[in-house]
């Protein structure tokens, strides 16, 4: 069984960045109490010494105006190739903050916004936590897997990993 291993403040904040942004993409979901909720794949820019997460969006798309119906959001990230997991519920804001823009800005994003970080159609959201929770492996996936094998073939229990909640 696992190691059952809850975070809060600064250690929880550096665990949330860690695994946010060395994932990269979320499924961000929005409108949660309907089902289905609306889901889509998001990368998340920035984990700030907060714990906010900060996205750059499009002032037109159907995801701000639904953060704009209900602020609630959940984030859900999953990188398999290294087995950590993270979920993120929280409250989300969309506006356009220059200061902000100027810290998670990519080159990438002009794909998306012709005008750069001028383009009229640019916002960003951060979404606040309100409740996180991990999961992740402490060896890593192949001391894991071999691990797994260990216990199938010894009969013993092996340890799982981590997971817990992360009090930002």
């Amino acid at each position: 069984m696992g190691e059952i291993k809850n975070l809060t403040n600064s250690e929880a904040i550096a665990k949330l960045k860690d695994l946010a942004e060395g994932i990269g993409i979320c499924m961000f979901c929005t409108e949660l109490g309907k089902a289905p909720f609306n889901t889509r794949p998001m990368g998340v820019r920035q984990v700030d010494e907060a714990g906010d997460l900060w996205f750059i969006s499009s002032a037109s798309s159907n995801k701000n105006e639904e953060i704009k119906q209900d602020d609630q959001v959940q984030l859900i990230f999953a990188k398999n190739a290294s087995a950590h997991y993270l979920s993120v519920y929280g409250e989300a804001d969309v506006y356009r903050r220059s200061d902000k823009l100027d810290e998670i800005w990519t080159p990438m994003a002009k794909a998306w916004f012709d005008e750069g970080k001028d383009d009229p159609d640019l916002t960003i959201i951060r979404v606040r936590p309100i409740e996180t929770y991990y999961w992740d492996t402490i060896d890593g996936k192949i001391f894991s897997l071999i691990k797994i094998v260990t216990s199938a073939l010894t009969g013993k229990n092996m340890d799982g990993g981590r997971e817990g909640n992360l009090s930002v």
